[in-house]
């Protein structure tokens, strides 16, 4: 009998653990995971890499479709590790720099540029087994997803997180402006006019602020289940 393999659509906004619960649920589903903000993160960095004009949504659009993006998956020992590669170059920890976090918002406001990166997302999703997150997933990428959720927590938390991760890097950030900066990436999210930041009708929403890692994975698991997908164990 075949197994059916189902499409997850995590949205939600920056901090909200969105990419580490949705790489930890495809491993636990053996399911693709496709990081849909990686893909925004490199159209970015690109952009400031050659001094292009935020404000210029033409050369952005232009920018994105002459990008060759690739989502690559390694074994490693703790698990499956994501090489992004852009026009053939490594690109997986340039994208992730405060700079390209700063800016990636504005980048993906830009119609033109969501508009080329949709188009490679559903490509990506044809064949069903994919845990994508995003902020549009169940509303534009994957409307037919058979789960979606909406991931969420408090502003302080998800400042929290993204200063704890920082400083296991070793960058030094205050928190405070962390957190300013959060504020200012969810209302570019919501309020832009190309497929803003809003939970889907049919999304379950799940409220992580003062749940585990391991208690939103089991969560999100459960509700696979329920929609059909297999649980392969941890």
């Amino acid at each position: 009998m075949e197994i059916k393999k189902i499409a997850i659509a995590l949205d939600g906004p920056a901090g909200s653990g969105k990419s580490t619960i949705a790489k930890l649920v495809a491993q636990r589903l053996n399911y693709t995971y496709i990081d849909t903000g990686a893909m925004y993160r490199a159209i970015t960095l690109k952009a400031l890499q050659q001094g292009i004009n935020l404000d210029q949504p033409e050369q952005l659009t232009q920018l994105a479709e002459a990008t060759s993006l690739s989502l690559q998956y390694q074994r490693a020992a703790d698990g499956m590790v994501l090489r992004v590669l852009m026009d053939g170059r490594e690109v997986s920890e340039a994208i992730r720099s405060l700079e390209v976090t700063n800016h990636v918002s504005e980048v993906a406001a830009v119609a033109g540029v969501r508009s080329c990166l949709v188009k490679l997302q559903q490509q990506l999703a044809r064949e069903g087994g994919v845990v994508m997150d995003g902020r549009d997933i169940g509303t534009k990428v994957l409307p037919n997803a058979e789960l979606k959720i909406f991931l969420t927590a408090s502003v302080a938390e998800r400042g929290r997180r993204r200063w704890l991760e920082l400083q296991a890097k070793g960058v030094r950030v205050e928190l405070e402006d962390l957190i300013k900066q959060i504020e200012r990436r969810d209302f570019i999210d919501s309020n832009r006019e190309t497929d803003p930041l809003r939970q889907a009708a049919d999304a379950i929403l799940l409220d992580t602020t003062d749940l585990s890692i391991t208690e939103v994975v089991q969560r999100v698991i459960d509700l696979a289940v329920a929609k059909g997908a297999v649980d392969n164990g941890d």
